[in-house]
């Protein structure tokens, strides 16, 4: 047998159980676990951000459990089980991919992105926008959203467009804050939008790239504050200036390290 069928099978042998013996697993419903699969996403986007491939697939197991207690629960509603949720995807696949399984001749990933969205409208979709999901964090949804209207070609041409657009937006921005109007936080979200869309054009995932910087300031300010307590300092009665000092040489230190274990791969 299979070993992938093999290990599938002993999950769905081991929910089937734990549905029927543990007090937890009895009492969840999808409301008590939509909060729980949220978190297990989240610490899977984590993993990925530190190329952390044991945690990765821990993540990975964790939220493919999520999906067949879901099915659980919904079978024994009688409104749908594995095999349907399964099936269901690979007709979606089958039938949006007619440049595998049909005759539908395509130049590069461009197109297949292009035909996905329209056939997508084809199924009855009422807008190109309508499977972008109302609680996306709002970097991603932004992301998305240019994606989908990208498919039907509603797109810059160039990148030096976009950036043109960027830079309109920034001094439109910088306009409502030295005024101090109400419309600095739309002209904010119109800025970050339009940096968005030129990180897409240059191949930058806005989430991702953010999600880095978030943990290169995390790792800068901590070992910070382990330096500035190794001097026998205590950092709420230090200055700004002082402060900078020590951190000036946590991000050379950290640097250091990053180019040395460069080195020995």
């Amino acid at each position: 047998m299979d070993l992938r069928l093999q290990a599938f099978e002993r999950l769905l042998n081991i929910m089937d159980e734990l549905r029927e013996k543990c007090p937890w697993d009895k009492k969840q419903t999808f409301e008590s676990l939509r909060n729980l699969t949220i978190e297990e996403t989240y610490e899977l986007a984590d993993a990925i951000t530190e190329n952390n491939l044991e945690e990765l697939k821990g993540e990975i197991g964790d939220l493919l459990l999520h999906m067949v207690f879901y099915c659980k629960i919904a079978d024994e509603k009688n409104a749908f089980n594995i095999s349907d949720a399964l099936n269901s995807v690979c007709d979606k696949l089958i039938h949006r991919h007619p440049h595998i399984y049909g005759d539908v001749k395509v130049a590069n990933e461009e197109e297949v992105k292009e035909n996905w969205e329209k056939l997508k409208l084809k199924e009855g979709k009422k807008s190109v926008l309508s499977g972008v999901p109302s609680a996306l964090p709002a970097l991603v949804k932004a992301t998305r959203i240019q994606e989908k209207v990208k498919g039907i070609g509603f797109e810059w041409k160039t990148a030096k467009d976009v950036w043109e657009k960027v830079k309109e937006e920034l001094e439109e921005f910088e306009h409502e804050v030295e005024i101090n109007s109400e419309a600095k936080e739309e002209e904010f979200g119109d800025l970050i939008f339009s940096l968005v869309n030129y990180a897409r054009f240059v191949n930058i995932s806005p989430e991702s790239a953010l999600s880095k910087t978030n943990v290169k300031f995390i790792s800068r300010f901590q070992l910070m504050e382990k330096l500035i307590t190794n001097e026998g300092l205590k950092i709420e009665g230090m200055s700004l200036e002082e402060m900078d000092v020590f951190w000036d040489k946590a991000k050379a230190s950290l640097k250091n390290n990053k180019a040395i274990k460069g080195r020995d791969l």
